[in-house]
């Protein structure tokens, strides 16, 4: 199931990494402005060192963010400030009189914009974990200011002049395999975004970047509008069917809105999912569903269609300036998949499979609805898109005897969380201790761990932990580093962090999650490995492929269901005894149920992405243009899009997913190929292929093409049919 993955890195080392940026800041081109811009100038009067925000970071760890002392209206003066000391150590490598070298070029480059990089790990914070009507505001201010300066900066000819001289003498320069590797990478990379261009179509592309960016503040601020919103319950029997503790939770939030004695369901899928997949009153489901996927799509001040849409004219554009035919072509130059056709070549591989295993689903649904209403004599019902969760559960507890009631009360948060750091040791040798309340944090709930080498007891770094949702924090989930590993300059250990947004237990009572939510925190946590692991030497080759990126985290998922991690981890709340085998059992096999649904929902907001991006003529009617192009493609009408076009925050509120969301099948192929080494190799646990996959994979960055890399791991290419068996579909 798709999660989000945005870490953030380095604005000037890791220009090229192209996938990894925090989302706002992924499409950062190169260059210089003979003049100030609008951005370099004051924004705030803060005295000269007073700031926090611009101070090297104090204390444990090589230092930590100091959240305690962020303030959105230190913002302002810190970018005006940090931005010109930026611009002050780019212009030193531009005039350096010395012919450019990779040494006296890349290496300052890469070494550049610590200030800003410190900045940009708090204000991902500010507008991601802890965003209000003000920092809407800023954002919406900045975003396209600080979009103007690194294209301006990095548009400057004598910058690209001197990335040129190295690349044409890389060859014959002494150059090392990772040095020639950055310096090709470097180069392609500002030619792709526009540094052979002329004066007038960097204005051009410069005006592009800057307009695009404020349109991406604008969907986020709209959609974050509407996940703000609850739908109220005034009559507790309209919640039957719901888990006792997320009714007590639905009762919280709505006290803490004003409203006591009713029940708030926030309009976002850690609330909605719950109900739809248990409420028994179907009224509701309905209204849950409705409201959940009307998000950015009511004709109001947060609809995001008419932005959706200059988003899209505005790529176009900017990719025919830079001279590729369409913006999902621009965006793949550096992918595995590498073309729009290859993307899709795998996704309808995969598609009328799942299409048919739907159908499948729908009727053991229909079957299940029709024998109901003729034994409680009630009108029959056709299975609509809020009925799909609730019967799929009724299918599941007949075929399988299982229902997710019986497992949640086995899934504890914490001690889930214990698990997964478990299972990092005995995989990666990763060791994690809780300093919760030691070092600074953003919220009161951010649970923090000191990570360390079980072997050597060497630090590694810090990981935070930010599970629960809370007004002012975006969807979904999503793992970043504040900083990340390197050793160029002086080796740097990582802080990471996980954001979830689990819905918290009432009255401080142990939190409780669903298979789903555990899987998501598995995922997440493969993210921050995969980074923990990293040991590169320059940061340049830090960053992977979006198509990559996804890779380790589904990996990961898959130690969630191993009998070590569930007899130890997976224990009852109340009696603290472990999972009963014959409910392990079941869960077991019915891991390939409901794999149509699952397919469905996600490939079909893969495939529109991808058909919304690889044409040159960008829609105009954003939601006409979705119904045709799911009728186009056969989408079963029991089934919406996991993230339909006016809440797509993947591709809309940055160009970070966009013509990219077919990356989690491209990843998840990947992966169940490398489950199938393990399962080879004797087991989940083999370290000798746990060790290949540190060592080829997961430490060493993008220093090798990475489908190359995976080559080295397995031996060949990953084979489909590992993910079509995994997934229980036909393999031929």
């Amino acid at each position: 199931m798709p999660r989000s993955a945005q870490p953030f890195v380095r604005p000037l080392s890791i220009l090229l990494a192209s996938t990894a940026m925090m989302a706002g800041y992924s499409q950062m081109s190169i260059a210089t402005a003979a003049e100030p811009t609008a951005a370099a100038q004051p924004a705030a009067t803060v005295p000269a060192g007073a700031n926090p925000l611009l101070q090297p970071w104090t204390g444990p760890y090589e230092g930590v963010p100091p959240w305690d002392k962020m303030d959105p209206e230190l913002f302002p003066d810190a970018f005006t400030k940090g931005m010109a000391e930026t611009k002050a150590q780019v212009q030193a490598v531009i005039d350096n009189p010395e012919a450019p070298t990779f040494e006296n070029t890349h290496v300052p480059m890469m070494l550049a914009g610590d200030t800003m990089d410190r900045i940009f790990a708090m204000w991902g914070v500010q507008t991601s974990n802890k965003s209000s009507d003000r920092v809407e505001d800023i954002d919406a201010e900045w975003s396209p200011k600080l979009t103007t300066f690194y294209t301006e900066l990095f548009l400057d000819p004598k910058l690209f002049a001197r990335y040129k001289a190295v690349y044409d003498k890389r060859n014959s320069s002494g150059l090392d395999a990772q040095q020639i590797r950055i310096v090709e990478r470097s180069y392609d990379e500002m030619v792709r975004d526009g540094a052979n261009l002329s004066p007038a179509d960097k204005t051009k592309l410069v005006a592009m970047n800057s307009k695009l960016e404020g349109l991406f503040s604008a969907f986020s601020s709209k959609l974050l509008g509407d996940e703000k919103l609850y739908s109220f319950v005034t009559d507790k029997a309209e919640l039957a069917g719901l888990e006792p503790g997320f009714v007590a939770s639905l009762a919280a939030a709505a006290e803490a809105n004003g409203k006591p004695g009713q029940w708030a369901i926030k309009n976002t899928r850690s609330s909605a999912q719950p109900v739809l997949q248990n409420a028994t009153n179907r009224a509701l489901r309905e209204k849950v569903y409705k409201a959940f996927v009307s998000r950015g799509d009511n004709g109001d001040a947060n609809d995001t269609n008419a932005t959706i849409a200059e988003i899209l004219k505005l790529r176009q554009q900017r990719a025919e300036l830079l001279g590729f035919p369409t913006h999902a072509h621009y965006r793949m130059a550096d992918t595995m998949a590498k073309t729009p056709e290859a993307a899709m070549g795998l996704m309808m591989k995969v598609w009328p499979a799942a299409v048919a295993r739907v159908k499948e689903e729908v009727a053991d649904m229909q079957a299940i609805a029709d024998a109901e209403a003729k034994a409680n004599k009630t009108p029959k019902i056709t299975i609509e898109p809020w009925d799909y969760r609730f019967y799929a559960e009724k299918v599941r507890k007949a075929k399988y005897d299982l229902d997710e009631s019986e497992v949640k009360p086995y899934l504890q948060l914490d001690k889930l969380v214990d698990g997964m750091f478990w299972s990092a040791g005995q995989l990666y040798d990763l060791g994690f201790k809780e300093n919760t309340g030691t070092i600074p944090v953003f919220d009161p709930k951010v649970r923090t761990f000191e990570v360390y080498n079980l072997k050597t007891n060497e630090n590694v770094g810090v990981f935070y932990l930010d599970n629960f949702a809370r007004d002012g924090k975006r969807s979904g989930a999503w793992m970043t580093t504040y900083r990340s590993q390197q050793t160029l300059g002086g080796e740097r250990n990582v802080l990471a962090s996980n954001n979830n947004n689990f819905t918290e237990a009432a009255k401080g009572g142990p939190t409780l999650i669903s298979i789903d939510d555990a899987t998501t925190l598995f995922h997440e946590f493969g993210h921050a490995i995969h980074y923990l692991l990293q040991q590169v030497n320059y940061p340049a080759l830090a960053g992977v492929p979006r198509d990559f990126v996804e890779y380790p985290s589904q990996v990961n998922e898959n130690w969630l269901m191993t009998p070590e991690v569930l007899s130890k981890y997976a224990t009852h709340y109340k009696t603290g005894a472990p999972m009963p085998q014959a409910l392990v059992d079941k869960i077991l096999a019915s891991n390939k149920f409901n794999q149509g649904f699952d397919t469905v929902e996600y490939l079909a907001s893969a495939i529109v992405d991808m058909k919304l991006h690889d044409r040159k003529t960008p829609p105009t009617d954003v939601d006409k243009f979705e119904r045709e192009t799911l009728a186009e493609i056969g989408m079963p009408k029991e089934i919406v899009m996991r993230h339909r076009l006016p809440q797509f925050g993947h591709l809309f509120s940055s160009d970070a997913y966009s013509a990219g969301y077919y990356s989690y099948l491209w990843s998840e192929t990947m992966d169940a190929d490398t489950w199938a080494a393990f399962t080879e190799a004797g087991g989940p646990w083999d370290r000798s292929v746990a060790d290949k996959f540190r060592t080829i994979l997961l430490m060493t960055g993008n220093e090798t093409d990475r489908a190359e890399a995976y080559r080295a791991f397995r031996g060949r290419d990953p084979d489909v049919k590992a993910l079509l068996a995994k997934r229980g579909f036909p393999t031929e």
